[in-house]
């Protein structure tokens, strides 16, 4: 049918009430943010959701979509042993998408890892509450070059527009590891300078320039979500939208963006 639904979401665990705790309060724009992207997502009445994660599993030189029978979800790596929940797949778009990507020589291998890791486990926490027996298609990037994550971008719209559901596209990536000296990757200068370029890019849909920002200038501000945002861009090629930035922060050194494309 359609592209009813994109976002851009910050996915710290720290968002999850059990882990989080008293830090809850540092990520509170992201949280209020990431409930405010609940309500948008439920009332555009999704059958599939696409969800894109850095930390789920690599390649060097394919992309890989998770197709699973069931999708666990749990916070026990970071010591909350009661928040669990669980998806079912979209085998049939899965299969799809995986079909065209062989007609059009894009390299990408179907997995099946049934616990999802926190990059879709947290935005999932969140934004399908309420949502819970909507199947999800989990797809993880590559360290292939950004055109080719660009090219299968712009192959999934055609898939997204080519099926009768209304389909939902979530890309989970938080910006510069590096903003202050408590960041996880230490301080460098370049990670403000990043995640300002990145926001101001987005508000005046300059995805191109998204795509031209230097590697070193890249691998400098740490990030872990560009490559998720880079697919994203490819998705919305040539579809009208505005981006609304919900929420920007960064507590503790890391960029936390929460983006929503309002389409149409």
């Amino acid at each position: 049918m359609s592209l009813i639904f994109s976002a851009i979401t910050p996915h710290p665990p720290l968002l999850i009430p059990n882990v989080g705790r008293e830090n809850l309060e540092r990520v509170k724009k992201s949280e209020q943010a990431l409930h405010s992207l609940a309500n948008e997502l439920y009332a555009s009445k999704p059958d599939t959701v696409i969800i894109i994660s850095p930390h789920a599993p690599i390649s060097e030189d394919t992309f890989f979509i998770n197709a699973c029978e069931k999708f666990n979800c749990d916070f026990e790596d970071f010591g909350d042993f009661e928040t669990s929940f669980s998806f079912k797949p979209d085998l049939e778009l899965s299969a799809n998408i995986k079909m065209r990507t062989q007609d059009e020589g894009i390299p990408l291998n179907l997995i099946c890892e049934s616990k999802l890791d926190h990059g879709c486990a947290v935005p999932l926490f969140y934004l399908m509450k309420n949502l819970k027996s909507v199947p999800i298609v989990p797809i993880s990037f590559s360290f292939l070059d950004v055109k080719t994550h660009f090219e299968f971008g712009k192959l999934l719209q055609r898939e997204i527009m080519k099926t009768n559901k209304r389909i939902a596209v979530i890309a989970s990536g938080d910006l510069s590891h590096a903003i202050t000296s408590e960041a996880p990757a230490g301080f460098n200068e370049k990670g403000k300078e990043f995640d300002e370029m990145i926001v101001d890019m987005l508000k005046n849909k300059q995805e191109q320039n998204i795509l031209k920002l230097d590697p070193k200038f890249v691998e400098e501000a740490a990030e872990c979500g560009y490559r998720s945002m880079v697919m994203l861009m490819g998705i919305l090629k040539g579809i009208n939208y505005r981006a609304n930035v919900l929420a920007y922060e960064h507590p503790f050194g890391v960029g936390y963006l929460t983006c929503n494309f309002l389409l149409g």
